[in-house]
């Protein structure tokens, strides 16, 4: 039981690293790391959303969906 405590633990800490990097490469209202790599000039120029924003929202959410799994399969293991 100790081996898929580490296993889940290891996939729970990469999860959230990724959920902290996708979440700031948003452009929010101020703009975000995502200007960095071009995100401003085609948000300013197409009124709608592009299909690189569309498919990084799909790309957090299902990161955020795993990393709650994972946070509950963690507590049902050590509880």
């Amino acid at each position: 039981m100790q081996i898929v405590t580490a296993i889940v633990t290891v996939i729970h800490i990469l999860l959230s690293i990724a959920v902290v990097v996708l979440i700031l490469l948003h452009s929010g209202r101020g703009g975000g790391l995502s200007d960095v790599f071009g995100g401003g000039i085609s948000t300013s120029n197409l009124g709608g959303s592009t299909l690189a924003e569309r498919n990084l929202n799909r790309i957090t959410v299902i990161t955020g969906v795993l990393f709650g799994i994972t946070t509950v399969v963690l507590t049902l293991l050590l509880a």
